[in-house]
């Protein structure tokens, strides 16, 4: 296992590579969703569960480097009763790239993501998807799991879905969280304050 040693030292400090800049350079000029033969970061991809086999697909996935942003609201009247183009929102910018990823590939999964490079305007995410009918992905009792799982990125159960709920969490001070925030309130009888 020393070639993966090795790359995780030298992704520990990317900007230090010299291909680093040349890479986000022609990133830039690719579209936002882009399916890619390998994984860059080989190691990270692997310890994610990423197999070399068929019915694996890894996407490239490109988000701005800002405030998320959402529809506006088609209301009449003054300005200070619409709500604002940008919302800082709950989610992390690893679970928009995954939930964006998968529109484009219908019949797949997403297994995991990670981040593989950023500049003051992007971030670049790979995102692992699974062909959920995939012969391949079915006979395999390791992954046939996530058959049974629709739309697992708009569903929070992905790994930066889970973070963004505040599932890392557990015991004292985790309380209100479980089964979700949402859920919480509803059985102690109180409502979500609606955003303004």
């Amino acid at each position: 296992m020393a070639l993966y040693k090795y790359l995780r030292e030298a992704w520990k400090k990317p900007r230090e590579n010299p291909f680093y800049q040349q890479r986000l350079i022609q990133w830039r000029t690719e579209p936002v969703t882009l399916k890619i033969p390998h994984p860059t970061r080989l190691d990270r991809a692997r310890s994610l569960g990423f197999k070399a086999k068929p019915g694996y697909i890894v996407v490239r996935q490109r988000l701005n480097r800002h405030k998320r942003q959402h529809a506006s609201h088609l209301i009449g009247g003054r300005r200070s009763r619409a709500s604002s183009y940008d919302k800082e929102l709950s989610k992390n910018y690893r679970q928009v790239a995954e939930e964006r990823a998968v529109q484009n590939y219908s019949n797949c999964e997403v297994l995991n993501s990670y981040l593989v490079g950023s500049d003051g305007r992007h971030y670049w995410f790979e995102v692992i998807l699974v062909d959920r009918s995939h012969p391949q992905i079915l006979s395999d009792p390791r992954i046939s799991w996530i058959a049974t799982q629709r739309g697992r990125a708009a569903r929070g159960l992905t790994s930066a879905g889970l973070h963004g709920r505040g599932l890392r969490n557990k015991g004292k001070g985790a309380e209100k969280l479980r089964p979700s925030r949402r859920a919480n309130l509803t059985r102690r009888g109180r409502a979500l304050t609606p955003l303004p």
